[in-house]
């Protein structure tokens, strides 16, 4: 297999090249372009109670699995919004990530949901996504992502974390007082501890939601 990430960082697509037999499994509505010769399957990957925690860490019931017969062929992956894409190897390791932010991988990879406790009720989602296994893994930031290694303490704000190593632990938290809370809103902030690398989005979801939502169509009510 190989692969080139195009258009980066802020609409990127990934270009991957299947050897005959080869197989990438694809988040669905992610796969832009393929060859002929790349045959489709969807399928449950690890029965039904694995496809409901992937469902409730905000990805898809079900998975693709795009398989390269009678030759080799070509596909293009890409995220649902404009942004970097991110490899990482995984050897036998876990890593964490938000919701929506998996994009595809090749090997031995499951993705489950992972609660996030009370401690995300108020964060965008109680849920995030657990990934381990051995083999390539594929994933997407909004904008462009910072790559941080982190040894000791690290602080994020909520909206901009995509994805870190298990070996770092975790906290949410308030950083305004009461009346500042009160006043304009609390700002939710993830406190990292611990060694290992950590990757950060230039831009925020939820913020984007904020300045579009003046700007939206409202229907008029006429009595």
């Amino acid at each position: 297999m190989k692969y080139v990430i195009v258009c980066a960082p802020s609409y990127s697509l990934l270009e991957m090249t299947l050897n005959e037999g080869e197989s990438v499994i694809v988040e669905p509505g992610s796969m832009a372009w393929m060859d002929t010769t790349v045959k489709p399957k969807t399928e449950m990957k690890g029965g039904l109670f694995a496809g409901l925690k992937r469902r409730m860490g905000g990805e898809s019931f079900f998975l693709n699995t795009y398989t390269a017969e009678g030759g080799s062929g070509k596909i293009g992956i890409a995220p649902g919004y404009s942004g970097d894409i991110v490899v990482k190897e995984l050897n036998d390791e876990t890593i964490y990530m938000e919701r929506g932010a998996y994009l595809c991988h090749l090997g031995n990879i499951e993705t489950s949901a992972t609660w996030e406790g009370f401690k995300g009720i108020f964060a965008e989602g109680m849920l995030g996504l657990r990934v381990s296994g051995t083999g390539l893994l594929f994933f997407g930031s909004y904008g462009d992502v910072q790559e941080v290694e982190v040894n000791g303490s690290y602080i994020v704000d909520n909206g901009y974390a995509v994805a870190w190593e298990s070996s770092l632990d975790y906290s949410i938290e308030r950083s305004g007082r009461k009346i500042r809370s009160f006043l304009f809103g609390d700002q939710l902030i993830c406190k990292y501890h611990g060694n290992g690398k950590l990757w950060i989005q230039t831009r925020s979801p939820r913020n984007l939601a904020a300045w579009v939502h003046p700007f939206r169509p409202v229907e008029s009510k006429n009595d």
